[in-house]
C-alpha cells in the first residue's frame, strides 16, 4: 500500500491521489450521496412517530413500519456502502480512513437487528422495542455525525489540493 502524504495539521491524508479518482469515478459515489438524505430523512420522520407514541400511545403500526423502514434503508446503504470501498480502497469494510466509521457502524447495525428480531420475536415489549429503536437512532445520529466530519475533511483535504495546484502553477509562470 502506497503511503499517504500529509494532510492538514501532519494528520494522514484521507486519499490518495488515485483512491481520489476510483472515488470521483465510482457510481456508489452517487448512490451513497443519494441513499445518505434519503436515509437521514426517514429517520427524522420514524424519530417523530416513535416519540409520538412513546407520549400518546397512538400510531404503533406506522411507528413500527417506519423502524422498518429505516431499518431497511439502513441496510441498503450498508452494502452500497461496502461496494463503495472495494471501489476506492480495494476492501469491502474497515478500510484504514473509514475503520472507526465501520466499526461504529456495525453497532448501529447490530441494534437496528435487535430491533428486527424483538419485533419478530416479541422478545420485548412494545415500549421495550420503541426504546430499543431509539438506542439504534441514538447510535445513528453518533455514526451519521461520524461520516459527514469525514466528508468535511475530505473537502478540506480537496480544497487544500487545489490550492497547491495552483500555487505551483503561479510558480511555473
Amino acid at each position: 500500500m502506497r503511503h499517504r502524504r500529509a494532510g492538514r495539521y501532519g494528520r494522514e491524508a484521507l486519499y490518495t491521489a488515485e483512491q481520489r479518482r476510483r472515488r470521483d469515478a465510482s457510481p456508489w459515489t452517487l448512490v451513497q450521496g443519494v441513499l445518505a438524505p434519503i436515509q437521514f430523512a426517514v429517520f427524522l420522520i420514524s424519530l417523530y412517530l416513535v416519540m409520538r407514541y412513546l407520549a400518546t400511545g397512538e400510531g404503533l403500526a406506522v411507528a413500527t413500519l417506519s423502524i422498518v423502514a429505516k431499518t431497511l434503508i439502513l441496510y441498503t446503504i450498508m452494502i452500497t456502502g461496502s461496494i463503495w470501498e472495494k471501489d476506492v480502497f480495494g476492501v469491502y469494510l474497515f478500510a484504514r480512513p473509514f475503520y472507526w466509521e465501520d466499526v461504529f457502524s456495525m453497532l448501529v447495525l447490530a441494534l437496528h437487528t435487535a430491533y428486527l428480531a424483538a419485533l419478530l420475536t416479541g422478545a420485548l415489549d412494545v415500549r421495550q422495542q420503541m426504546f430499543l429503536a431509539l438506542a439504534a437512532y441514538a447510535a445513528y445520529v453518533i455514526n451519521a455525525t461520524q461520516f459527514l466530519l469525514k466528508l468535511r475533511a475530505a473537502r478540506h483535504e480537496a480544497d487544500a489540493s487545489r490550492g497547491s495546484t495552483a500555487a505551483v502553477l503561479r510558480l511555473a509562470k
